[in-house]
């Protein structure tokens, strides 16, 4: 089979060694501790490859942040990793070894992770968001990339399961913005909610990150937007049956944790300001019985054409 356009060549990255595999898991470890366990849900094939993407996600958003000469240089610099990854001879590092041999042997396309940088970039000079519609482009970017490269490393190509894979990433992504309201406004200095939302409630991002405060207000606006996250959620959870078998479970626990974050955020009156959402130990272990089921039966696939935002990072990947 010929590989993707924008792929390294059959046999153009060597198989990285068990030092540059350590590298990989001790940086999930470190930097994700739900990413963490969730990857032992997964069967052991993949765990050294799921690592190895994780890390060079992990590293290139650092190469960013922590860019001493700016992050436009950062990313000048992150591009020409990517361009030595995908010709296969990566930078003679750990991380981008394991992920140029990620690359070649799952045939990612080189716009998955183009266009993940392009949601670092988005942060870096503070894009601004007016609709919706450009929150969910930000989701699309930062985290249905990651979902979708997961998803052909588990094996499924078409086009309908890497969107209903884009859409659980976007879904988190909405969730993660809903419960971080307060958070990106004091620490970040950075404002997700669609401007046109804040618009009609008598706000701005201006005065959000000048007096991050709770408000009924505000609060129906997180409330709103863990709403246009269940949408995704509904249509994603529909794609986990073309799934492996025992790639199941991790998926759909990923889920269930994630989706319940609306219901704490929810039960706190919807303010993510003054308080930070998060399931507690025996609720993740009840959402983790309920997902065992995902080997046993899962809901029709839901087929319908990704919206306009996801279909960017769909159409050109999916066969």
């Amino acid at each position: 089979m010929p590989a993707e356009p924008g792929a390294a060549a059959p046999g153009s990255a060597a198989p990285p060694g068990e030092a540059d595999l350590a590298r990989c898991h001790a940086l999930l470890k470190a930097g994700s501790k739900s990413f963490h366990a969730a990857s032992f849900l997964l069967p052991p094939a993949l765990r050294a490859p799921v690592a190895s993407l994780y890390a060079f996600c992990r590293v290139a958003d650092d190469e960013v942040d922590e860019s001493p000469d700016g992050p436009a240089a950062g990313l000048a610099r992150l591009r020409a990793r990517l361009d030595r990854v995908y010709a296969g001879s990566p930078d003679d590092d750990p991380v981008d070894r394991a992920f140029a041999h990620v690359v070649q042997r799952y045939r990612i396309p080189r716009r998955v992770p183009e266009l993940l940088f392009e949601g670092f970039e988005w942060d870096a000079v503070g894009h601004a968001y007016e609709t919706v519609e450009d929150t969910v482009a930000y989701g699309v970017r930062v985290a249905s990339t990651v979902g979708v490269m997961m998803t052909l490393i588990m094996g499924p190509r078409d086009r309908a399961t890497l969107a209903r894979a884009a859409d659980l990433g976007v879904a988190m992504q909405l969730t993660n913005i809903a419960r971080d309201v307060g958070e990106d406004a004091k620490v970040h200095r950075r404002v997700y909610l669609p401007q046109a939302w804040l618009a009609e409630v008598g706000q701005t991002p201006q005065g959000l990150l000048a007096d991050p405060a709770f408000t009924p207000a505000l609060g129906g606006l997180v409330a709103r937007l863990l709403a246009e996250a269940e949408g995704y959620y509904r249509r994603a959870n529909t794609g986990i049956g073309r799934l492996p078998w025992r790639c199941r479970f991790a998926i759909r626990a990923a889920l269930l944790i994630y989706r319940d974050i609306g219901r704490v955020i929810a039960r706190n009156g919807h303010d993510s300001v003054s308080q930070r959402a998060y399931t507690s130990l025996p609720r993740k272990l009840w959402l983790l019985s309920k997902a065992l089921w995902a080997g046993v039966w899962t809901p029709r696939l839901d087929q319908s054409p990704p919206p306009a935002p996801v279909a960017v990072l769909v159409d050109p990947v999916g066969e």
